[in-house]
């Protein structure tokens, strides 16, 4: 049966306790400060102006996030593959649905928020990664901020490396060639999505 209202939902899922209603804050903490100041993953998840989702990964050392002040933060891109799908999304709806991992952790803090984007800033010094300024920076003035529980990560085991099965499947390269006709050889992709060959890209 197809869940078509608020009730029928609450019906399956009850109602939450009274910590997860009150756990979200406007500002960060001194615990949120400290977990950003961490963090080398997060996850953005961005909407078009007709509803249309996207989520993208960003990551770099620990402690990339910038704190600008108690109720800011900055996101530092690097250079990608120029789609910003994400990025369309903002300057059509900015707003936006962090959750940020600290690996070994089974908590994520999530931050939701108002994006913009920023091409310099006076802090901008301080996001240099081997020599490399960020080519922009997403900031994002916060609405909500809060812990989410453990429950995900223990049931799926994320950070147990006896449950990890990265050889289970091929290659990028042999993803990439089985779902996209492009005129590279599997080999020469291959060699395009060699480790050493990419990371001469992360930053430059």
């Amino acid at each position: 049966m197809q869940i078509t209202s608020v009730a029928e939902l609450e019906e399956v899922l009850g109602s939450p306790t009274p910590r997860a209603v009150t756990k979200e804050r406007a500002q960060l903490k001194q615990a949120d400060r400290d977990w950003l100041a961490v963090s080398p993953f997060v996850l953005v998840a961005t909407s078009d102006a007709d509803g249309n989702c996207d989520v993208s990964p960003k990551g770099d050392p620990p402690g990339f996030v910038h704190v600008i002040d108690d109720a800011t933060i900055a996101i530092p891109e690097r250079p990608g593959n120029r789609r910003a799908d994400g990025f369309h999304n903002i300057l059509a709806n900015p707003h936006v649905g962090l959750i940020f991992l600290v690996p070994g952790r089974r908590e994520t803090l999530r931050i939701n928020g108002r994006a913009r984007l920023l091409t310099d800033a006076p802090w901008f010094g301080e996001l240099v990664v081997e020599g490399h300024r960020p080519i922009m920076a997403l900031v994002v003035d916060i609405d909500t901020i809060f812990f989410h529980c453990q429950k995900a990560f223990m049931r799926s085991k994320l950070w147990k490396h006896e449950t990890w099965t990265p050889e289970a499947l091929p290659s990028h390269a042999k993803l990439v060639k089985s779902v996209q006709d492009t005129p590279e050889t599997v080999e020469e992709l291959e060699v395009y999505y060699a480790e050493d060959t990419y990371r001469r890209g992360l930053y430059a």
